[in-house]
């Protein structure tokens, strides 16, 4: 990061290990939760060429040698490999838009991985920067909100499926980034998001067809998500959302507009 950058951002960043960063708890109105602290979507260009990477990637994760859940952990829903694809795809562009965010600012980082894993075997994250292992959480445009399955994490911010397996269990940052268009309601209006058969080509030209954008609403430690675990920030399974989408599984939450802004990141890496 430049020297400009340095002085731009210093007097704004927060010390993480002693921030009393507010974490809000959302209204609730019988069996609805409603999303109140939120933040703004302010669109940047994904890197060129990441829309098809990440189409590649999770066609092969869903349709070829890949394995992807299909069903959330605590989950009553399956999910078709139309569903999986989405997920898949959305959460890789978010790896490679935050990369390329962290790169252009200085900050050394680990590249997206590409690789195809098989069940059982699981990767070591999503990436690393100065020495930090950061937790990259996508969601659509209109998104507020990022949420964790409560069954995969212990109190102590753990991820469950990684113990044991010799590679990191815990994030020292998680990051929300937001993918537009909806990578969901894109699928779901060409009719392929409940399939578990289709083309290749098909898919490609879906996404060929689109302008793909990208903003990182925020960042928490490891630390303030261990906060949220314990105050009871939870979006119980069966619950609406914002009085509309039922909840699968049950989650714990941090609204977006009470997040640390993703210009304090870069700045934060670089001082390790």
């Amino acid at each position: 990061m430049s020297a400009f950058a340095r002085l731009r951002y210093k007097h704004s960043i927060v010390d993480l290990k002693t921030s009393s960063m507010k974490m809000s708890k959302m209204p609730v109105e019988g069996n609805s939760y409603f999303n109140v602290s939120r933040r703004t979507f302010i669109p940047h260009p994904v890197p060129c060429g990441a829309p098809t990477d990440a189409m590649n990637f999770a066609y092969a994760m869903c349709f070829g040698a890949g394995h992807h859940r299909a069903h959330r952990t605590g989950g009553l829903m399956m999910r078709r490999a139309g569903e999986m694809f989405s997920n898949a795809f959305q959460g890789k562009l978010a790896e490679v838009c935050l990369h390329s965010f962290l790169t252009r600012r200085g900050v050394e980082c680990t590249v997206p991985d590409f690789g195809v894993y098989g069940e059982g075997v699981w990767d070591g994250g999503d990436l690393k920067a100065c020495g930090k292992n950061l937790s990259v959480k996508s969601a659509a445009f209109f998104s507020n909100l990022l949420l964790l399955e409560s069954r995969d994490y212990d109190a102590f911010g753990n991820y469950l499926p990684n113990v044991g397996k010799g590679i990191p269990a815990t994030f020292d940052y998680c990051v929300l980034v937001r993918i537009s268009p909806d990578a969901k309601g894109l699928f779901r209006r060409n009719g392929f998001f409940a399939s578990n058969d289709v083309s290749k080509d098909f898919l490609a030209g879906i996404v060929s067809r689109e302008q793909w954008t990208y903003d990182i609403a925020g960042f928490v430690s490891c630390e303030q998500f261990v906060s949220a675990l314990r105050a009871g920030n939870v979006i119980p399974q069966g619950a609406l959302l914002n009085g509309r989408m039922r909840m699968d599984a049950d989650n714990y939450y941090i609204q977006a507009g009470d997040m640390h802004r993703a210009d304090e990141l870069a700045c934060l890496l670089t001082k390790q």
